[in-house]
């Protein structure tokens, strides 16, 4: 594990980048005191992401119906609902 200054990140940043995508870690320091960590990139199949989050069961209901028209109408709809 390296530690490095925060000068020293704002200097060698392509270098310390690629150190860390080679596997290594990189510790960023500010006057002596760790405040960030430089690590490889590790994709996480079990992360959340926008696209797969689950829905809330409120916009579920509206994705089930069919929009023909106004949407406003449906949204009007689910809200009157409630």
């Amino acid at each position: 594990m390296k530690y490095v200054s925060i000068r020293a990140l704002h200097e060698q940043t392509g270098a310390l980048v690629r150190e860390a995508a080679a596997g290594y870690s990189v510790i960023v320091t500010d006057r002596g005191r760790p405040v960030a960590t430089l690590v490889p990139y590790t994709p996480d199949a079990d992360r959340v992401t926008f696209a797969t989050r689950p829905l809330l069961p409120a916009f579920a209901r509206l994705q089930e119906r069919l929009v023909e028209g106004d949407s406003m109408e449906d949204v009007s709809a689910d809200r009157d609902e409630r």
